[in-house]
């Protein structure tokens, strides 16, 4: 509890701090309050919390893992956003306070034990996001973004509210508890209208982590965003959906595995397909990685598939790879688009001999993102296979392998590009934040992969 005060406070001292023009302690003073909260995450570590305010959140070593990743992952966001929010809009204290109120809401997200408070939760977020997505008001296709991520947000959400009331209606409760033990209860006649409202459910958090056949936003409003706002929409909001999703089957659901694998597991082959087949025929390498993240929402969909308590460490260390590979990626776009202003895979060309450094992280984040071992992502994919094979679904696994085959296809045009096309380009000087930030991203992906039980070993 004491992570979510201090993210909201810090929150509004920054927007304060923007209203008597002290811009240059907004930056660190957010991140010195971010770091703040991870401490106050790690104290309150309790493997055998209970729920707090007559059952509304539960701070337990899950809410914990997840909440400190998304805080680390925002960190290092937040640092190569030195200049960047000046260069796309003059509300720079605004920019970073509802990153922060984004933060909070998603706070709420994995740490809820009421579905009242998961609805809450993704409307923070939802909110925040909305705005920061469409930041750059003289910009036609940051609009656009906004406006898409909004009719679609509010649709999604029709559909997550709806399944939640049927599913008070059949309880006559909102908590997790509660709801598990009317499942419980009575195995034999459960209402029609329990099995509707986790059908509508499923199609409400589907949206929100992007998974096909609801995945149509994504690629538009990762294209249309800010660059420096999509890396913040790719890794931490991602990681949070997915917290909630695997929270609310988990502690609630489970009993009824049977009935919703079945969904699941036509949703997860679509994305896979729709993600992988779709991201080999772009040409702009951004909106390649917001067609690569529908398919990465398709692998971590396994834990679903496959739910059991290991799920959850198979998902912590899969999100900790996925996000620390993709803000290398983005943040590496961010300087090329700077040097060249394009998107394209073309502008990579010839990074390699120019500027070295970033061209090998680039190269450790994409080989992460293919799952090539020695890094992050082939242990993420490692355990979800695992867990898998574990219910024997291996017609599901031989799929998924044959999909992460042609991931390895696009993931090496712009290694190609790097290193053996020319092109007459200057060399880019990368600021010391870009390079604290790729480095330690970098080292993190190589440790991770080959001490994989650093972080695995949570749960």
């Amino acid at each position: 509890m004491n992570t979510l005060i201090t993210i909201s406070i810090v929150a509004i001292i920054v927007l304060y701090l923007g209203l008597y023009k002290a811009k240059k302690l907004l930056l660190p003073v957010t991140l010195i309050g971010l770091a703040i909260s991870v401490v106050f995450a790690i104290i309150d570590w309790d493997k055998n919390a209970s729920p707090i305010y007559d059952g509304m959140m539960l701070f337990d070593s899950f809410s914990i893992a997840f909440s400190s990743l998304c805080i680390v992952s925002t960190i290092l966001i937040l640092i190569i956003s030195r200049d960047y929010f000046e260069r796309i809009s003059e509300h720079v204290a605004e920019c970073y306070t509802i990153i922060l109120f984004a933060l909070a809401g998603i706070v709420v997200m994995v740490s809820y034990h009421n579905l009242t408070m998961l609805f809450i939760g993704i409307e923070i977020m939802s909110v925040s996001l909305y705005i920061l997505a469409g930041i750059r008001k003289n910009d036609f296709s940051s609009n656009e973004a906004a406006l898409k991520y909004f009719l679609m947000g509010a649709f999604s959400t029709g559909f997550l509210l709806f399944g939640i009331t049927l599913i008070y209606g059949v309880t006559a409760s909102f908590d997790l508890d509660a709801i598990k033990h009317y499942i419980i209860s009575h195995p034999t006649n459960i209402s029609p209208l329990f099995y509707g409202g986790i059908l509508l459910i499923i199609i409400g958090l589907c949206f929100k982590i992007g998974a096909a056949p609801f995945h149509f936003w994504t690629p538009d409003v990762y294209e249309g965003a800010p660059i420096l706002i999509t890396t913040f929409m790719s890794t931490v909001v991602k990681t949070a959906a997915f917290a909630a999703f695997l929270r609310l089957f988990l502690l609630a659901f489970e009993p009824l595995h049977d009935f919703w694998m079945q969904p699941l597991l036509i949703i997860t082959v679509l994305t896979l397909l729709v993600g992988n087949i779709t991201a080999v025929y772009q040409t702009s390498f951004k909106r390649m990685l917001a067609y690569s993240s529908i398919s990465h929402a398709g692998y971590m969909l396994f834990a679903m598939v496959s739910l059991s308590n290991t799920s959850i460490n198979a998902v912590f260390v899969y999100a900790a790879a996925y996000s620390i590979a993709s803000i290398i990626a983005f943040a590496v776009l961010i300087l090329v688009k700077r040097q060249t202003g394009s998107e394209n895979f073309d502008a990579f060309n010839g990074l390699y001999e120019k500027n070295p450094f970033l061209a090998i992280t680039l190269t450790i984040s994409m080989l992460s993102l293919a799952g090539i071992p020695l890094t992050a992502g082939f242990i993420g994919k490692f355990l979800m296979f695992s867990n898998v094979l574990s219910q024997y679904h291996i017609w599901l696994v031989i799929i998924a392998v044959i999909n992460a085959t042609v991931g390895v296809f696009y993931y090496l045009r712009v290694i190609v590009s790097m290193y053996f096309k020319d092109t007459d380009r200057i060399e880019i000087t990368p600021s010391f934040n870009y390079k604290i930030v790729l480095g330690l991203s970098a080292v993190a992906t190589i440790v991770l992969g080959v001490y994989p039980d650093l972080i695995s070993s949570l749960f």
